[in-house]
């Protein structure tokens, strides 16, 4: 165990030291040690791994998402998977309709995804809790069966041959080619996280899920933030849909949006813990793994994470990211201690 915190205290300085120099410096380390992924799974393993990895980064991009809504703002909202939902079938429906390339039906799919958004934010501006958590059930469920009952999106068939993206003659047509283009897009989505949640309308954010009457009273618009957090939420959703719209074989369905998976990003949250952005990050990548390992046992599965959640909220109430931040104030104090020592030596 020492060993190990020992090591995680080398690369956390040397992360340091990186965001130092300049703040880019750890994201594009992060970005250049992720580029042989694809190479070194499908050597040891299958492109199924590969595949799995491309969900893994979508999902990522949709926990973080939700985070800033729930974790950052404190907004109960279990709709998330419908504005979801809104990015992919918008973007395919350009693609195979409009004939337009991903480049330019990707965007018009996040634009629709705010719009939503903006739709669903709009209410919780009023509601709290129970009732904004089932307004937003609603939408989420409301949107799926849309899909499953309208010809244009697919209904039972599904959307088929939605064509993937292209850059010049190169074509993002397998798991490994696409890799990339998730991998990119997750580490942009989380950096911008970040950024949000350092700046002052992060801090706004943090102030109104805190208590959003001493936050009026301290000039901060509720309505606007509560407003705001939805709709940058939304914008993530839109671009995991997308994103997972065009992933090869370019097939989605109206069961790709259930309850099912509405419970499985909550579960990541809350396992990585929210308001944590690393948290999110992990808690995405076991629960993707979790999930799908446990494909098999699909009729059990609901209960299987209804336990695993409640297990979480009573052992491990922070999450994964509490653990995380327990672990960097223990080292603070450490090393205030030391320059101290140091001091008085």
């Amino acid at each position: 165990m020492t060993a190990v915190n020992s090591s995680f205290k080398q690369a956390s300085d040397f992360i340091d030291k990186l965001s130092a120099i300049h703040r880019m410096l750890p994201w594009l380390l992060a970005f250049v040690l992720l580029l042989p992924l694809p190479q070194i799974l499908a050597a040891v393993f299958n492109d199924y791994y590969v595949y799995l990895v491309n969900k893994i980064c979508i999902f990522i991009l949709l926990s973080v998402g939700l985070n800033i809504v729930k974790g950052f703002c404190g907004q109960v909202t279990v709709g998330h998977v419908g504005l979801y939902a809104i990015g992919a079938v918008s973007s395919a429906l350009v693609s195979l309709h409009f004939g337009w390339s991903f480049w330019i039906a990707f965007p018009i799919g996040i634009l629709f995804a705010g719009l939503a958004g903006v739709i669903v934010g709009l209410p919780s501006v009023r509601l709290e809790g129970a009732y904004l958590a089932l307004a937003t059930l609603g939408l989420g469920e409301s949107v799926r069966i849309m899909i499953a009952v309208t010809p244009l999106f697919g209904s039972s068939t599904g959307l088929l041959s939605i064509p993937q993206p292209t850059i010049g003659d190169f074509a993002f047509d397998s798991y490994s080619k696409y890799y990339y283009l998730v991998m990119t897009a997750a580490l942009i989505g989380i950096y911008m996280s970040f950024s949000i949640l350092r700046s002052a309308t992060g801090r706004a954010f943090m102030a109104v899920r805190e208590d959003t009457i001493a936050a009026a009273v301290h000039g901060i618009n509720v309505a606007k933030y509560k407003l705001l957090a939805f709709v940058i939420s939304a914008l993530y959703a839109g671009a995991a849909g997308g994103l997972f719209a065009h992933m090869p074989p370019g097939y989605i369905h109206h069961n790709n949006f259930t309850i099912i998976e509405m419970v499985t990003l909550l579960l990541m949250v809350v396992l990585g813990g929210i308001g944590h952005v690393w948290g999110g990050i992990i808690g995405a990548i076991v629960v993707t793994i979790i999930y799908d390992q446990t494909l098999e046992f699909y009729f059990i599965q609901p209960l299987l994470f209804g336990i695993t959640m409640v297990m979480i909220v009573m052992f491990m109430p922070r999450g994964i990211g509490g653990v995380i931040d327990k672990y960097l104030v223990t080292r603070e104090f450490i090393k205030i201690q030391e320059e101290k020592s140091d001091g008085t030596s």
